[in-house]
């Protein structure tokens, strides 16, 4: 399977603007299975959401499910929404795959974000999802988080129901270090492949240098990215490997 890792740039509250950016970076990308932009990537990220977030069915949402129809590929990326039937935000990670008989409803998956950025105060607006999610595509089970996630273990241990992370981020650069450390820790102890997608430039509040990564389940980062460039990472998500890995060396039998 190939994967494509979209790091780039963020226009603060603007979707119409970052939507017609990204369409500029899908077109010189290579074909692949999966696109994953960054956190919140139709906004930037927002801890205050009042007039940036999105309804559960508005824009973003539905220009993914155009880039999946047209792509042929599954998009993934989080956006910050209000919910329509509670007005709860939340920070929701959306995995869309091509509509299948031209039918009207967006053909998704999302995980709302379970670990919310107290720090940063995200924890005062939005509200906490409770459901891990696992989602397939194309014969591969993806574990979806979003930035603070990786920082608790426990929260994405592998019980052998999935191959490969996709962390969506807005990971500030003095915190890289972390950033790129954990990524490397995650796929080590789960025996999976990792795709950590980052954003660069500025918003109103932090600066981003990037740090989108590609790694694989010995830990070893594939491909990575140059720091403050707008950049497409491509890579495979090699089944057999994994397959072969983990059976000649069945570390996860032995997890906690």
């Amino acid at each position: 399977m190939k994967i494509s890792l979209i790091q780039t740039d963020i226009v603060w509250a603007n979707p119409q603007a970052n939507a017609l950016h990204i369409e500029e970076l899908l077109k010189k990308a290579p074909q692949s299975d999966i696109y994953v932009l960054p956190e919140m990537w139709s906004t930037g990220f927002a801890t205050e959401p009042d007039h940036i977030a999105e309804s559960d069915n508005g824009y973003g949402l539905n220009w993914m499910q155009r880039m999946a129809n047209q792509l042929d590929a599954a998009i993934a990326g989080s956006i910050a929404i209000k919910c329509s039937d509670d007005g709860s935000f939340r920070n929701r990670f959306y995995f869309v795959r091509p509509q299948e008989c031209a039918l009207p409803e967006v053909n998704c998956d999302f995980y709302d974000k379970h670990h919310l950025f107290t720090y940063g105060g995200e924890h005062h607006h939005y509200t906490a999802g409770c459901e891990r999610v696992v989602t397939e595509w194309r014969g591969v089970r993806f574990l979806l988080l979003v930035c603070y996630d990786l920082r608790f273990p426990t929260w994405a241990r592998n019980h052998e129901d999935y191959d490969c992370i996709l962390c969506v981020a807005s990971w500030p650069t003095p915190r890289i270090h972390a950033w790129n450390s954990l990524l490397v820790a995650r796929a080590i102890e789960n025996q999976c492949f990792v795709a950590g997608v980052d954003r660069v430039g500025r918003d109103p509040y932090c600066e981003y240098c990037g740090g989108t990564q590609f790694i694989d389940p010995y830990g070893k980062v594939v491909e990575t990215y140059q720091p403050d460039t707008e950049m497409v990472i491509t890579a495979d998500i090699d089944m057999d490997m994994l397959r072969a890995f983990r059976q000649k060396f069945p570390v996860l039998k032995d997890r906690d």
